[in-house]
């Protein structure tokens, strides 16, 4: 067996598929800000895996004699998979091992068995590519059904699983050009149209060998997936619009260590914080980064928000502060701050209320928002919850998970979208939408807040527990496709950075360094209109499903015949 495996050249087919998982890692931030010359890596990064899943083991095998190709397709998509989820979300385990209260081999094991599960993703898109060309004996064809099913694939990962982190499309979100298509069909539209590359690529490799492909179509073909190649990675040199800020917003960075005890009860320690608030709160002019923090963009510029006394909005983010709405001490700093600054507040705290139900108070990851006379305006709660982070899924099954994972929250999860009404400096109302954290990887819930009527999105989180690795810079490009899809500002504070302003073509164009207790006083500006995904949502991507499971239904019916 070993020596048909290195004789047959089988061993490459699972190199090429190793190869893929690591290209398929450049396209994405590793440690830091991702270079935009690496995003180029997405347009071919899947040839090898391609190649891999439609090439005999051997040159003298054809489709029928390879031994079992649609066992071999799912595996060798299968070790892509895990690879490339073990790659790109390794923060995993450094998260859990620094925070997780776990045993020292917990959190590895962890990672290893979350790339297992997602990779099933790479599995049966492996599977489903090699079963079409079974059935079918066209290479062409199954590279054709290529794109649609890993879109396919990639919302069903959103749904299923949910967990979206990091689709192929994001790879693209500083490329002008092909973000076109984000609020037309999402990021599953550019996910589509990477793979289609990535296919016809693949299809001037593996159609070399074919007779009944002539020298000239296959030149034709080679010539078009290059040249729609670097037509497409070309559009990150294409620089998107830069609509001007009408309004302005300061955004507050606490810094706080996430691990501290952050209960602020030693004498004097709640009012110093509070005073602190006010501190940043009142802050205009200043220096600010020009794009991402840890890149080229120019710091030098000075910032001086265009309103006469107070800005539109202040922002708190999601933090481990202790802000609980039915606190009086609480109530009465954020009436204090308002009346200060003369501003509407967006506060991160744990919202509560009673259940008449089972008699209890129920907790809820929240955002207060607050008026600038100090009235309570409405409150928005998280909805959707961190398993194993903010809550314990199945939790009669998972009895255990507390013991493993001490530092895991209960809260209760919210049941509304809500859209806030707030005053802004010239006395025109315009509409907030709030979301938190994690919910920004999720973009179908998302649209809801702008197609409820938000002229501008605001985005709280608190970025603390990831530290230095990938994932904050991660997290920041997928709130910048949000920003994309929607066509709207996106004020997006943190607890420890990456607190930035976001234009609607999801360019970030102020914002400050990260591991510092500072304020972003920000220019930002109001739309109103409705993009076909905010409207209409995933329906490119249901379209894909559909196709797929028609396509996958009627090559296994050819199969069983």
């Amino acid at each position: 067996m070993q020596s048909t495996f290195w004789k047959q050249g089988t061993w490459k087919l699972w190199a090429a598929a190793v190869l893929s998982a690591g290209m398929l890692e450049l396209p994405f931030p590793l440690a830091g800000p991702m270079p935009i010359w690496r995003s180029v890596f997405a347009w071919f990064g899947l040839v090898p895996l391609l190649w891999a899943l439609l090439s005999p083991a051997c040159p003298s095998q054809t489709e029928q004699a390879t031994p079992r190709p649609l066992r071999r397709g799912f595996l060798i998509g299968y070790l892509c998979g895990v690879l490339w989820y073990m790659g790109n979300c390794y923060w995993v385990r450094d998260t859990m091992l620094r925070y997780g209260d776990m045993p020292p081999m917990a959190p590895t094991l962890l990672l290893i068995g979350y790339s297992m599960v997602l990779g099933l993703y790479f599995g049966l898109f492996g599977w489903g590519v090699a079963l079409v060309r079974r059935a079918t004996s066209s290479t062409r064809l199954a590279l054709a059904f290529a794109p649609v099913l890993w879109a396919a694939l990639e919302l069903a990962a959103s749904r299923i699983t949910s967990v979206p982190w990091d689709q192929l499309g994001y790879s693209q979100v500083d490329n002008a050009l092909v973000n076109q298509l984000a609020p037309w069909t999402g990021v599953y539209g550019i996910s589509f149209v990477l793979v289609g590359v990535n296919a016809l690529l693949t299809g001037g490799l593996l159609l070399e060998s074919r007779p009944h492909i002539g020298h000239r179509d296959r030149i034709i073909l080679r010539a078009i997936g290059v040249l729609l190649m670097m037509a497409g990675a070309a559009g990150v040199s294409i620089p998107p619009p830069q609509p001007a800020p009408t309004a302005s917003a300061v955004l507050i960075q606490p810094n706080l260590d996430v691990a501290g005890e952050n209960l602020w009860s030693r004498p004097g320690e709640w009012e110093q914080h509070i005073a602190e608030f006010k501190r940043l709160a009142g802050l205009q002019c200043k220096t600010y980064i020009a794009g991402i923090p840890q890149t080229n963009a120019s710091t030098d510029e000075i910032i001086c928000p265009p309103y006469p006394t107070h800005p539109d909005l202040v922002v708190w983010p999601e933090s481990p502060a202790p802000f609980i709405e039915g606190d009086a001490r609480f109530q009465q700093a954020l009436r204090s701050i308002s009346h200060d600054v003369q501003s509407p507040l967006v506060v991160g705290n744990i919202g509560m209320d009673f259940s008449a139900e089972d008699r209890s108070w129920r907790t809820y990851n929240s955002a207060l928002v607050v008026s600038a006379d100090g009235a309570r305006v409405g409150r928005y709660d998280k909805i959707h919850l961190v398993p194993f982070g903010e809550y314990i899924p199945f939790k009669n099954l998972l009895f255990f998970a507390h013991k493993l994972t001490g530092q895991v929250s209960n809260f209760t999860r919210g049941d509304e979208r809500k859209v806030f009404i707030l005053p802004s400096s010239n006395g025109e109302r315009h509409r907030y939408g709030v979301f938190i954290c994690y919910e920004s990887v999720f973009a179908d819930e998302v649209r809801h807040f702008a197609q409820l009527g938000a002229e501008v999105l605001v985005n709280i989180s608190d970025d603390g527990w990831y530290g230095d690795t990938s994932a904050p810079w991660q997290h920041l490009n997928m709130a910048r496709m949000r920003a994309i899809e929607n066509r709207r500002w996106i004020l997006r504070d943190t607890n420890n950075g990456i607190t930035a302003v976001i234009d609607p073509y999801g360019r970030v164009r102020q914002s400050i360094p990260r591991h510092q207790t500072d304020a972003l006083p920000a220019g930002y500006a109001f739309r109103s209109d409705v993009t076909f995904y905010t409207a209409h949502g995933d329906i490119f991507g249901w379209l894909c499903v559909l196709l797929s499971s028609i396509v996958i239904a009627w090559s296994g019916r050819k199969l069983l015949r």
